[in-house]
């Protein structure tokens, strides 16, 4: 017995997400409309994470700080991809594991090439 993927069958779907976005833009709008406008002069005043501003948002930052983030989130997904590897690992048997340590020394050796050209030295 063979299923087919009608439009009719995406309805219920479609119906609960104009439902979730009609929810969100009403009480958007309700709590616009009826919360409390008192403008101070503390509520007018930048804030960040609980510390004083001090001087101006525009001053140069290294470039080492963004590359050093960059490589943060390039490594820290590649880690994400480990997990459903993990979670199958004895369905997927010897293939699976040569696939891993393939994957891992591909990860290792740009790790090494990262560390050979000093992109995380902060000189």
């Amino acid at each position: 017995m063979e299923l087919q993927s009608l439009p009719v069958n995406y309805l219920p779907i479609i119906f609960q997400m104009l439902v979730a976005i009609g929810f969100v833009v009403t009480t958007m709008f309700v709590t616009h409309k009826i919360g409390p406008k008192r403008v101070t002069k503390d509520k007018l005043t930048p804030f960040e994470s609980g510390i004083e501003v001090v001087g101006n948002a525009r001053t140069p930052i290294s470039i080492k700080y963004f590359l050093v983030a960059i490589l943060f989130v390039l490594f820290d997904v590649e880690v994400i991809f480990m997990y459903p590897w993990a979670v199958n690992f004895r369905a997927m048997g010897k293939e699976g594991m040569i696939e891993m340590f393939i994957f891992m020394a591909t990860l290792l050796l740009g790790f090494i090439y990262v560390i050979k050209k000093g992109a995380l030295d902060w000189d």
